[in-house]
C-alpha cells in the first residue's frame, strides 16, 4: 500500500485548483532517531507545504537517539501504551513521564530522548510544522550516555 492521496471519482475539471485529500494508513519506516513513523499528511503525500501529520511509536524496551528538530516544533499526543520517559534540555537534565492521553511539545531545538521501559508499544499522534516525511534531524551523540 502506498501513502498516496486516493485518487478523485471526480476528479476537478481544473487540475490546478485546490481540493481536499483522502490519505490511506501506509507503511512504517524507522526515523534516524530510532522512532517508528507511519507518515499521513505530508509534502510527499498531498502536497502540503507547512504541516506533517503522522503516526509514531516507539516498541517496548527502545528509546531514541538523543537529537533535536532544528527548525521545527513537534505536537504528540499519546494514544496508546503505558508511558515513556522524555528526557530534555541541553544536558537531558529534565525528566517528564508522558502517559496514553497526555499531550507533548517539544520546542524546535530542544535536545531530548524518549525512552520506553514498558513492555507495550508507546503509540502517538504527531504534527510538526515541517511537511518532509522525512525530517530535518540533528543528531547529538555526544548526549547519547547522558540518558540510562
Amino acid at each position: 500500500m502506498t501513502n498516496e492521496a486516493k485518487q478523485p471519482k471526480n476528479p476537478p475539471k481544473n487540475p490546478h485548483v485546490l481540493t481536499a485529500k483522502v490519505v490511506r494508513g501506509s507503511g512504517s519506516h524507522v526515523a534516524e532517531q530510532g522512532s517508528v513513523y507511519r507518515s499521513g499528511v505530508s509534502a510527499q503525500s498531498v502536497g502540503s507545504t507547512m504541516l506533517w501529520l503522522g503516526a509514531i511509536s516507539l516498541p517496548p524496551g527502545r528509546r531514541t537517539k538523543a537529537h533535536r528538530h532544528e527548525g521545527h516544533e513537534t505536537a504528540l499526543l499519546m494514544t496508546a501504551g503505558q508511558e515513556i520517559e522524555i528526557w530534555s534540555g541541553p544536558e537531558l537534565d529534565q525528566c517528564e513521564m508522558v502517559h496514553a492521553g497526555d499531550y507533548l511539545f517539544i520546542p524546535a531545538g530542544v535536545p531530548h530522548v524518549a525512552v520506553n521501559r514498558t513492555t507495550e508499544n508507546a503509540e502517538f499522534l504527531g504534527a510538526r510544522n515541517d511537511p518532509a516525511a522525512n525530517e530535518s534531524v540533528v543528531l547529538m551523540p555526544e548526549l547519547d550516555n547522558i540518558v540510562p
